[in-house]
């Protein structure tokens, strides 16, 4: 009964109408109009009907026969669904591509570009089209077989000027019109993609897509992410970012593949608060690696990083790397890079070294670094979690039972952790930590800052992320905002406990340590972080009170018996020449005497620090 009520509906619009105002339904409301004329200014009523059958509006006022072609289409596409698949005589010739392709009517019409194609042959070749028409909607009529005329056989031709359409992907999509269950291979989806594309086969569009979205890995990331901004399908482009967000770091940056990564892609992904990194220099790395084989295409393995760092310093030394005119284009990928997440003084040395960045960056680092060692570790100018945050990761596989990493930030130290609890559950949080609790020599603890606070305000979010049958499940804590001390309680985050079948799972960590304006040491003065090369400096001087055995260097005990100088007592510290001792090497870094003095100049030349406040720090 439906099916007869749409015939007599579409078939109305191929009728001589007469000259008389008639009542229409148009959307969901009636509205007057000419019916000789269906689109006689009344572009509302147009509007509302193009919404109805999914027909862009503007395509439709430009040829408003798109406009019934889309409604013929919808009604055999969904009629072709209750009948047997056409095994006969074929009664469409489709010339294409060289071939000809022998097709049936009621399939074709899946097809948009095919009944567009139909529809236009069939009215070029008669001289009543609209009875032509008239006869095929009746043809489709159920209980009318017996009485159905044969169909006139119809040749059709298609120019294609897609080079990625191929013969073998163009027969398969064709095969499709037949058979729902066709296998579609990852070899050949780019190819089947651009078919449906032109053909406007939606069904096997969302098909060839879904079968690239599970499909993405370092050698289709690149084609795959293309043929979504070429034939402008969001899911599509927002899978290779969101893939590539996560495996940019631990997968793609390690295969000779992360060349052909495009550039408007890597420059979204760096953009994303969701970019998955273990710390702030592997991503630097991982960045300087992609613009080395932009520059050396001859290169076919992944180099070792120090030929890398051989490359960029063999540039010319009047300027850095971005400033010249072969590395400006690269400028907007680097700015979105958290340089200042970059704190071991190793780290920092090879940045100077390097002479890939302009000085101007390399002084701002050092300021933020200097002027978080002087306020306790307050990260006073970084405001945004999301654009500003320090970045850590774990990347839990499915081997993993417990994986934890440890962290040190301005003399503070942190262990991330991820627990497995059963098959498909797991936790993930992180915990402040003592500094003798820290055995690795890397994380600066030997020769870094060691607080003295007892307490560390921190602004955090714990997030994990994992792919299950090609789409991304997110779990995060959200931002949390938490002091963190030494007790059972209080060194503990909250936890984020997941239940996932996915593996592995990309665990970040992102945090900023706010000013603590209530903190007891904000108000003595500068708080409690303390330089071992400044311990160093004033252990002569200080050697009577800390007792032969800090003198002979036991650090531990000497950082754990600190004392101030004798109250009211003033020592002048030139802000310039500070920063240079505490960024100093082993464990900090100097940028030199033209940097020491632009810090000088942005901190002032000077400044008066009485004993409460150094007794809270170790001077340098």
């Amino acid at each position: 009964m439906q099916l007869k009520k749409d015939f007599f509906y579409l078939s109305s619009v191929t009728n001589q109408h007469k000259a008389r105002l008639e009542r229409r339904i148009v959307g969901s409301t009636n509205r007057w109009r000419f019916s000789k004329d269906p689109f006689s200014g009344d572009l509302l009523a147009l509007s509302q009907r193009c919404k109805a059958v999914s027909t862009d509006f503007h395509e439709a006022l430009k040829n408003p026969d798109r406009l019934y072609i889309s409604q013929i289409q919808k009604f055999f596409s969904e009629n072709s669904k209750h009948k047997d698949i056409q095994t006969g005589e074929a009664d469409v010739i489709l010339e294409c591509l060289g071939f000809k392709w022998e097709l049936h009517q009621p399939q074709l019409f899946q097809s948009k570009t095919l009944t567009r194609l139909y529809v236009a042959a069939l009215a070029q070749g008669t001289a009543s089209p609209l009875k032509e028409l008239e006869k095929l909607l009746q043809a489709q009529l159920p209980g009318k077989t017996k009485e159905r005329d044969p169909v006139k056989k119809i040749i059709i031709s298609l120019k294609i000027n897609d080079p990625e359409v191929t013969k073998v992907a163009f027969s398969m999509a064709l095969k499709y019109l037949y058979l729902s269950d066709v296998e579609i291979y990852v070899d050949d989806v780019l190819a089947v993609l651009a078919s449906a594309y032109i053909l406007q086969f939606s069904g096997l569009f969302q098909r060839c897509v879904d079968v690239m979205v599970k499909g993405l890995s370092p050698t289709t990331i690149k084609n795959f992410y293309l043929a979504g901004c070429k034939y402008k399908d969001e899911q599509l482009t927002t899978a290779c970012e969101k893939w590539l967000g996560m495996n940019l770091v631990p997968l793609v940056g390690t295969q000779i593949h992360l060349r052909k990564i495009p550039q408007d892609l890597l420059h979204k992904v760096l953009k994303s608060p969701r970019l998955f990194t273990f710390s702030e220099f592997h991503l630097l790395k991982t960045i300087l690696l992609w613009v080395f084989l932009q520059l050396d295409n001859k290169v076919q393995a992944i180099p070792i990083y120090e030929t890398m760092l051989a490359f960029f310093t063999s540039f010319s030394k009047n300027c850095c790397f971005l400033d010249q005119n072969i590395g400006q284009r690269w400028m907007p990928l680097f700015l979105c890079l958290h340089l200042h997440g970059i704190t071991r003084g190793k780290d920092l040395e090879q940045l100077r070294r390097l002479n890939f960045f302009p000085e101007s960056w390399l002084v701002r680092v050092a300021a933020s670094h200097y002027h978080a060692l002087e306020n306790g570790g307050d990260m006073v100018h970084l405001k945004d979690l999301n654009t500003h945050a320090v970045r850590f990761g774990l990347l839990f596989k499915q081997e993993h039972t417990t994986h934890s990493e440890t962290i040190a930030m301005y003399g503070f130290f942190f262990e991330i952790k991820g627990i497995k609890r059963d098959s498909t559950s797991y936790s993930f949080y992180m915990q402040r930590i003592r500094h003798k609790d820290v055995e690795l020599p890397d994380l600066g603890c030997k020769h870094g800052p060691i607080s003295l606070r007892a307490e560390r305000l921190v602004r955090y979010e714990i997030r994990a992320q994992t792919l299950v049958d090609g789409k991304w499940q997110e779990f995060t804590t959200n931002e949390i905002r938490q002091k963190f001390g030494f007790g059972k309680l209080s060194c503990k985050s909250r936890t984020l406990k997941i239940q996932t079948v996915g593996s592995p799972i990309y665990a970040s960590f992102a945090f900023i340590f706010p000013e603590d304006a209530g903190s007891p040491l904000r108000r003595a003065g500068p708080a409690g972080i303390c330089s071992l090369r400044g311990w160093e400096c004033r252990l002569r001087n200080l050697g009577r009170r800390l007792g032969a055995e800090a003198a002979r260097g036991r650090v531990r005990s000497a950082r754990a018996a600190v004392v101030g100088a004798a109250p009211g007592s003033s020592v002048r510290v030139g802000a310039g020449a500070a920063a240079a001792r505490v960024l100093r090497a082993e464990g900090t870094v100097k940028f030199g005497v033209r940097s020491a003095a632009a810090l000088g100049r942005g901190a002032g030349a000077g400044r008066q620090e009485t004993a409460a406040g150094l007794r809270e720090r170790v001077p340098c």
